[in-house]
């Protein structure tokens, strides 16, 4: 699975189109969890294997492109951004975004333990892989306290009232996408402490092009920008890099421990309960508990399966 991270910058050809069907369903399960306010879509692409040709794929939208495409080289723009990768993904992501925002957030709504316990086990299962891969010197280890304390200021982080006009969705947008690319961290849920997140989902619900396009475009530049410098940190303290991602997923599983206590919460004008503030709770039952691990288990053996059907996508690429 992490073959991909260990040689994060190494050329990789565009793949064929047998691993289109692979590649579309990272995508629905990246997209999936970028919808739940506390999961990131950046931990789904780590736990499928993917993220490194992401980050060389996005790198690739630079003035190099645009010089390729006046040029009229087409295939060399296709295989510097890796169009073969990015199709299925990009429409697996949106397609997920589409067909599952009403039962990812219904689920979110009324199963937030069963929900939250499964997510809880995909990201124990992928700390436990993506943790070999990084340094564990006293370089790694201060990398690694630095991305879980990162981790838990965003996730206890009070959320707050903001406008929802195209100034603040733009910069909400760049905010957010930032987040989602980083394994551990809740674009979603900075969309919910920004003030924003119920406003974006029921604009997506309802195709709003006047919220959708200001934030899409805030999305498009914090993508951008992030990944170079993402890139660049892998490209020169690799071990340190994975440490202090490791560290960013470890800090989240505050946030999706799948037993919580509100604290503190409001009304929306729609008359929804957004809560403010929460903590950790114990399970309400034995049985409650029971459901609980034993989700957590399905998702670290999720986790393992998935490693496993990369590589073996991976060999049958090399074999073909």
């Amino acid at each position: 699975m992490l073959g991909t991270l260990s040689c994060v910058m190494a050329e990789q050809p565009t793949p064929p189109q047998a691993r289109w069907p692979y590649l579309l369903g990272c995508g629905l399960a990246m997209g999936s969890a970028d919808v739940v306010p506390g999961v990131s879509g950046g931990t789904m692409a780590f736990i499928l294997g993917i993220y490194g040709q992401l980050l060389e794929a996005i790198s690739g939208f630079d003035l190099e492109l645009l010089a390729l495409l006046r040029r009229g080289a087409w295939q060399q723009a296709a295989q510097r951004i890796h169009l073969g990768f990015l199709i299925p993904l990009v429409c697996g992501l949106a397609g997920s975004v589409l067909l599952l925002v009403r039962p990812i957030t219904w689920l979110y709504e009324h199963q937030p333990a069963e929900l939250f316990s499964l997510f809880f086990g995909l990201i124990v299962g992928s700390i436990l892989l993506i943790a070999r891969h990084a340094h564990w010197g006293r370089s790694g280890l201060v990398a690694m306290a630095a991305g879980v304390l990162g981790a838990l200021l965003l996730v206890t982080s009070t959320p707050v009232t903001m406008p929802h006009d195209p100034f603040t969705l733009f910069w909400s947008g760049a905010v957010a996408i930032m987040a989602m690319i980083l394994p551990g961290v809740s674009g979603s849920f900075l969309l919910l402490v920004l003030g924003q997140y119920q406003h974006v989902m029921e604009s997506v619900k309802g195709l709003d092009l006047g919220t959708l396009v200001p934030f899409a475009l805030g999305c498009a530049t914090g993508l951008l920008l992030f990944v170079r410098l993402l890139k660049w940190l892998l490209e020169r303290w690799h071990g340190q890099t994975v440490a202090l991602l490791v560290g960013f997923m470890v800090g989240s599983l505050w946030k999706i421990w799948p037993f919580r206590t509100v604290l503190e919460s409001t009304v929306n004008a729609k008359g929804k309960v957004i809560v403010l503030r929460d903590a950790l709770a114990a399970p309400t039952s034995a049985s409650a508990l029971a459901l609980a691990l034993l989700l957590m288990g399905l998702g670290v053996l999720l986790v393992v399966g998935l490693e496993r059907l990369q590589e073996q996508v991976g060999s049958a690429e090399m074999g073909g």
